[in-house]
């Protein structure tokens, strides 16, 4: 796994070991942040679900002014410390080393312009992150919301949390669901 573009391009990352986590492939990796591109120069990121935080990398590389990293399996969370100071962003991340809930409550920013999650598949995070999400300040009208998921996921409780999908990205086994917070 490596960084695509930005200040780090090319630049080798480490992933934990085992099938804990599924790093996005590079090809994927390019596709989102070519959705992202305009999104990204002085954004706030948050990068739920982090693995080894090469998403979170991605952006920060790409002109993100800070990225929070979530992440509670201590390896991973190893995994990214190493991979922020081999690529000198350290100064530009903050490494939650917790379950997603606590720390998404933990995050006082004005606002968070992109929230990145990619959960386990097949486990119900979905919901529980969009109603923690549906409560946050930072989360405005403003903030883009992608949750990376299987194919044959559906979001349909969205609504009832107050966001709507405004656009589905699909690959070969996943896919990318784009979310906004409803007008009131």
């Amino acid at each position: 796994m490596r960084v695509i573009a930005g200040t780090c391009r090319s630049m080798p990352l480490k992933t934990p070991k085992g099938e804990g986590t599924r790093p996005t492939t590079d090809r994927i990796k390019e596709t989102l942040f070519n959705i992202l591109m305009p999104y990204l120069p002085g954004a706030v990121f948050i990068d739920v679900f982090s693995g080894s935080g090469g998403i979170g990398i991605e952006a920060l590389s790409r002109g993100a002014s800070h990225a929070y990293f979530v992440e509670k399996n201590a390896e991973a969370a190893t995994c990214i410390t190493e991979n922020l100071k081999f690529t000198k962003l350290t100064d530009d991340a903050t490494l939650l080393k917790q379950d997603f809930e606590s720390a998404l409550m933990g995050i006082h920013e004005k606002e968070a312009d992109i929230i990145f999650a990619d959960p386990p598949y097949r486990e119900g995070y979905e919901e529980k992150l969009l109603a923690i999400l549906s409560k946050m300040n930072y989360v405005t009208n403003d903030t883009m919301i992608i949750i990376e998921a299987q194919l044959d996921t559906t979001l349909d409780f969205a609504e009832s949390y107050g966001f709507e999908i405004t656009r589905e990205k699909c690959y070969k086994t996943n896919k990318h669901i784009f979310l906004r917070k409803m007008e009131e």
